[in-house]
């Protein structure tokens, strides 16, 4: 299978061969293809663009590096905490956990046993996933243990938590289907180094970890489908099968068909599973706005205006209490913020027709939830939630960011001890030199430095279990 190009190459004609200078006057037109400019021409593009490419590179970068770095932060702020929030000291008991994951066929593999050390290590192996999907080491496979260890901790005690609980829960389920390596990830990296070294003639890196990964899984995945315990759904088993499957037959196909049309067929599938994926993201966020703006319209006290005052005066809602008493105090002020959230939840998902009304009305409600992280102690809410809105950046403002950041890891690097600024000194690392001469200024290499980081398709991205 081929995916047909954008636009036709025009065929050689032997005379163009003919230095003679070409006409300059008007040239006569002709009736135009029907597939580039008819009436089927955008609906071609549009199928060409979800096919071809994975929508949303940086977007979902974002995301991913959000989510992952939310749950890793909360999973070490309670740390000392563990046992009594989702351990054997925890005052759900583990008895009432399992009766209650047994009525409504909820995971978690913290109920195959209720042993400590058991515990310990599901906890421990989320720690891990979570830190290195946040980094995009190995990141589908990191993807597919981070939304166990999600599952399971959250299902564990479901009492625990707040509102930010069910976005981490929903988020982690969705990156499994994204390809959110393509940029700012050490997948990224190596999937250049690869592809440097093709373009010299060498072959790919020798991967061993990937292989080494699906062998010790798969065991691991056929021993708990057998026992029952992947709970009492049927899309979860279903979709780890799908994915330890399709990465033996990504790796197969990669290896002794590279461009052969079943690996072309490979990266449409999954093009379109992360395009549609994205896709969902962005309505989950719409939802969850929409339904968060119309229930307070229909509370007496956001239609008063003086709903967040409630909250302010509430001590476990006020890690600073003298800011909180400074703000609870101004009538006004508390009026303006009631109404001004009622107003931009509501009309949020209507914005996004707009992109400069979008993105003002994104940057109000970043500032809202730092805010609440602020003023109300809910960081960790905060934090999903403002990496939930990342879905929506603009790509102009990833890439600039993207770039600051680089500029900022350079000048530290080159401020470290044994590091020398001055070129051709001992200590300065030295840049890779190609066949035709010193890189030029431009696109990131590798995941380093430039502008832009490289857009990888096909294995790029960490896509399969095998990498």
């Amino acid at each position: 299978m081929t995916i047909p190009s954008p636009q036709n190459p025009a065929p050689q004609n032997p005379a163009s061969q003919n230095p003679a200078p070409q006409p300059t006057g008007p040239q006569p037109t002709g009736p135009r293809p029907q597939g580039v400019g008819g009436p089927g021409g955008g609906l071609a593009r549009g199928l060409q663009r979800v096919t071809a490419s994975a929508l949303g590179p940086y977007q979902s970068a974002v995301v991913r590096i959000g989510f992952a770095a939310t749950y890793l932060f909360f999973l070490l702020r309670e740390l000392p905490h563990r046992h009594e929030l989702y351990g054997p000291d925890s005052p759900w008991h583990w008895d009432l956990a399992r009766q209650l994951t047994d009525g409504n066929e909820a995971f978690s593999v913290l109920m195959w046993t209720d042993s400590t050390l058991w515990f310990e290590a599901v906890y421990v192996l989320t720690l891990l996933s979570a830190a290195a999907l946040m980094v995009g080491w190995r990141t589908r496979t990191m993807s597919v243990l981070f939304m166990v260890g999600v599952l399971s901790v959250q299902n564990r005690s479901i009492f625990m938590g707040d509102g930010g609980d069910n976005v981490v829960h929903l988020m982690a389920i969705y990156l499994v289907l994204t390809r959110c390596a393509q940029v700012w990830s050490l997948d990224a990296g190596r999937a250049a180094r690869n592809a440097r070294r093709a373009a010299q003639g060498l072959p790919p890196l020798r991967d061993i970890l990937g292989p080494v990964l699906w062998v010790v899984l798969g065991p691991v995945l056929a021993t708990a489908t057998l026992m029952g315990g992947l709970g009492g759904t049927w899309w979860l088993p279903t979709l780890l099968w799908i994915l330890w499957i399709s990465a033996a037959v990504w790796w197969a196909v990669n290896r002794y068909a590279p461009h052969s049309e079943a690996r072309t067929l490979l990266d449409v599938l999954a093009n379109l599973a992360h395009n549609a994926t994205l896709a969902v993201i962005m309505a989950e966020v719409c939802l969850i706005y929409a339904t968060a703006g119309w229930y307070k319209i229909q509370g007496s006290r956001w239609q008063d205006g003086t709903a967040l005052y409630y909250p302010l005066n509430l001590d476990y809602f006020t890690p600073w209490p003298a800011l909180s008493d400074i703000l609870g105090a101004s009538g006004l002020m508390v009026m303006v913020l009631t109404y001004g959230t009622v107003i931009v939840q509501v009309a949020f998902p209507f914005t996004l027709f707009n992109r400069r009304v979008k993105n003002v009305l994104l940057v109000i409600m970043i500032c809202e939830h730092a805010g609440i992280a602020l003023l109300l102690g809910l960081p960790f809410f905060s934090m999903a939630m403002i990496a939930a809105d990342a879905v929506f950046l603009p790509t102009a403002f990833l890439v600039w960011l993207g770039a600051r950041a680089a500029t900022g890891r350079r000048r530290l690097f080159s401020r470290l001890p044994g590091r020398s600024r001055t070129p051709g000194k001992p200590g300065t690392p030295a840049h890779a030199v190609g066949p035709d001469g010193p890189p030029a200024d431009g696109p990131a290499q590798g995941g380093h430095g430039g502008t832009e980081e490289p857009r990888l398709q096909g294995g790029g991205g960490g896509h399969t279990l095998v990498g």
